[in-house]
């Protein structure tokens, strides 16, 4: 919608403008009287009759609105003036009294009398009953004025969206045009909705803006957001009771010099801000849906006309509409918060650290104004030194879509703790959407990488495939079957196993990074492999690119038309553990496992010349191994792995996970858990498929 010009910053203030051009017209009917304005005269047409056309067959232009006649012989009362004659003939011949030619009047101070013959027109701008009409269409211009000096401001305002656009918009849109100075305090802090107001009342000078006048002639006015030579006060509490708090209550504009304003505006600017004097200074409330939230003062310099009793609706108008939009803006900040904080929640605040493997992870929403949605990431720690790696996409971005995004991802938290294959896990994922509601659908890709091993499996819903950038600077999408998207049911999932050679990086990503308006899916994977190819080429063939650095590398290939929907993007760099640092053993569920236990563990650590750990890895693998021997009826395994830690892994056959408890003095057993507990830098227990593994750490100081 275009603004009307009268909106106007930088040109001339209202009122000075209707003054001015009132002025030509007061000046012109002090000159003298016309004949049109002199007693007996008729209007309406030449002859006296309705409808008569007048003197030289000139139609009458009575219908024009601005109160003037068509150029060529009209006066303001509808007679045709022919040159050289009289005026209208009585109905027997002689001349009307009073209704004769009257003589031209002389200028003011002095000079040649007005020709005769000279059209009427311009006599009856000179005549003195005339000048009312002048005044009239003056007021009412300048009334037009106002109207759409109030539409053009409040369409300024409504533009704002947070609470700093719109007081700014109220800032610029009344100065210079309204005011030549404003202040707008509000209340702090700023009750939501409903909230009940914090005591004391006080309000906080958020915004001032002035007009700056300039020495240098011919240059334009500047607008500043500073305050005055005299500064305001920043914060003011108002007084229940007090003169301030009274004009606030009555929320109507008041001038700056009526008594109620003259005891207020000291209290809320403060007592050393001087004033200007007469209808310059107008004090407006600003009331929102339930409460006051703030006041807005509009000043004027000395030398500008004062305010008129009209300018005091333009100030409420004002007021009611910028009041009424910092209330929607703080209501949309909580909102655009509270989802904000939904969609944090929902994603994991920090990567975990597992061993062999390093993790980045970005998450875009689709638009500021949309921050929820329902792609999330996940990496998971699993039994084994393994990780899980999860990335999904709910259909749809908005609050639902991010709630069910939590369940899911709930949900694939849960089942990557059974330690269930890939495949089981998107199968209990499809029916856990399905129990949510219809049309609960989502795409995932849910992988399991082995460090020790150096091999992944991927079972993929619906999702885009992942990308593998190799150690050399190649890169290739995966062959992973496509697999039904979670929540159609009744479909089967299928898991590939592949290499993950240490150095390669895997991507993992939602259709956000590679699909748009402009853009094809297909065509956006084939552009993402090609920009982690030209990536890994900067650093060469023997150095990986930095992985936090590769994901700002992959955000920004986005264009400006390539953010349609929210994106979640996932990589991992596999590191792997080297077999020399890997020992695992099975030991036989008798009595001397744990003897044997202990004799293997001080091997291995000899040879990786951490003896230093002998004593306290033999006292916990001794307690670990003995509980496992008591429940388990097929063999224990053991494993030892030297990464930056020692982590020792016993597993057996029996689901029942051990619980550390308190001791009583005369119990034999039941000390176990709690000397690793003490001992052990980390420990825990996890429940597998086929039974359960207990695991501890222990810092290698090297």
């Amino acid at each position: 919608m275009t603004e009307h010009p009268t909106s106007h910053e930088g040109r001339q203030p209202l009122a000075a403008r209707s003054h001015e051009r009132t002025r030509p017209r007061q000046e012109a009917a002090e000159a003298g009287p016309s004949s049109a304005g002199a007693p007996g005269s008729r209007s309406g047409t030449a002859d006296g009759h309705p409808g008569a056309k007048p003197a030289g067959g000139v139609p009458s232009q009575q219908g024009r609105p601005d109160g003037h006649r068509a150029a060529g012989g009209e006066h303001a009362g509808g007679e045709a003036s022919r040159p050289g004659t009289g005026g209208d003939p009585a109905p027997g011949g002689a001349p009307v009294p009073g209704q004769g030619a009257a003589p031209a009047a002389a200028p003011a101070g002095g000079g040649a009398p007005a020709q005769v013959g000279a059209p009427a027109a311009a006599v009856a701008v000179n005549a003195a009953p005339g000048a009312p009409v002048a005044q009239d269409v003056a007021a009412a211009r300048r009334e037009g004025d106002r109207l759409r000096f109030v539409g053009a401001a409040t369409r300024r305002i409504a533009r704002g969206i947070d609470l700093d656009e719109i007081v700014l918009g109220l800032c610029r849109a009344t100065v210079p045009t309204f005011s030549d100075a404003i202040l707008v305090y509000l209340r702090d802090p700023l009750p939501v909705g409903d909230e009940r107001p914090v005591a004391p009342f006080v309000l906080r000078l958020r915004r001032t803006d002035r007009l700056r006048l300039t020495d240098v002639e011919g240059e334009e006015l500047i607008l500043v957001p500073d305050p005055d030579p005299t500064p305001a006060a920043e914060l003011c509490e108002v007084r229940s009771g007090g003169a301030l708090a009274e004009v606030l209550r009555g929320v109507r504009p008041v001038f700056g010099d009526s008594a109620a304003a003259r005891a207020a505006l000291p209290e809320l600017l403060g007592h050393e801000h001087v004033l200007p004097g007469g209808h310059r200074a107008i004090l407006a409330p600003l009331r929102g849906r339930r409460r006051v939230i703030g006041a807005a003062v509009f000043l004027r310099r000395p030398e500008r006309p004062g305010f008129e009793p009209n300018d005091l609706l333009v100030a409420a108008q004002l007021a009611t509409h910028t009041a009424l939009g910092i209330d929607k803006a703080v209501l949309y900040g909580r909102e655009a918060y509270i989802a904000d904080e939904l969609q944090r929640t929902m994603l994991p605040d920090s990567l975990p650290q597992p061993t062999g493997v390093r993790l980045a992870s970005r998450y875009l929403p689709a638009a500021e104004t949309a921050r929820v949605g329902g792609d999330w990431y996940d990496a998971i720690p699993l039994p084994g030194s393994r990780v899980a790696l999860v990335v999904g996409d709910v259909m749809g971005h908005s609050m639902t879509s991010a709630a069910i995004m939590g369940q899911l991802r709930t949900t694939a938290q849960t089942l990557a703790g059974l330690d269930l294959p890939p495949q089981e896990v998107l199968h209990h994922l499809d029916e856990q959407a399905q129990r949510l509601g219809q049309d609960r659908m989502a795409t995932c890709m849910y992988a399991v990488y082995d460090p020790v091993s150096h091999r992944i499996t991927i079972a993929n819903a619906g999702h885009p495939p992942p990308i593998l950038l190799h150690l050399g600077g190649r890169a290739e999408v995966l062959r992973v079957p496509p697999g039904a998207p979670i929540g159609v049911g009744g479909v089967d999932f299928e898991a590939v196993e592949l290499d993950a050679p240490a150095g390669a990086t895997l991507l993992l990503y939602t259709d956000g990074l590679v699909e748009s308006r402009l853009r094809d899916v297909w065509t956006g994977i084939e552009q993402l492999r090609e920009r982690l190819a030209a990536t890994a080429q900067l650093t060469g063939p023997d150095h990986s690119p930095p992985l936090e650095a590769l994901c700002d590398d992959v955000l920004d290939m986005l264009g400006p038309g390539d953010r349609d929907d929210d994106i979640a993007l996932l990589a991992a760099r596999f590191d792997g553990i080297a077999p020399s640092d890997v020992a695992y053993w099975f030991l036989e569920p008798e009595d001397a496992a744990p003897g044997r236990a202990r004799r293997l563990a001080r091997r291995a650590l000899a040879r990786w010349d951490l003896e230093e750990l002998s004593d306290s890895v033999e006292l916990l693998i001794s307690e670990v191994v003995t509980n496992a021997v008591r429940y388990a009826e097929r063999p224990v395994t053991l494993r030892l792995l030297k990464t930056d830690v020692l982590r020792c892994e016993v597993g057996d056959d029996s689901p029942q996970l051990p619980r550390q408890r308190r001791a009583r003095d005369t119990d034999e057993g039941g000390r176990g858990l709690f000397l690793v507990n003490r001992l052990a830098r980390r420990w825990g227990a996890t429940r597998l498929s086929g039974g359960k593994v207990v695991w501890f750490e222990l810092p290698t100081r090297t």
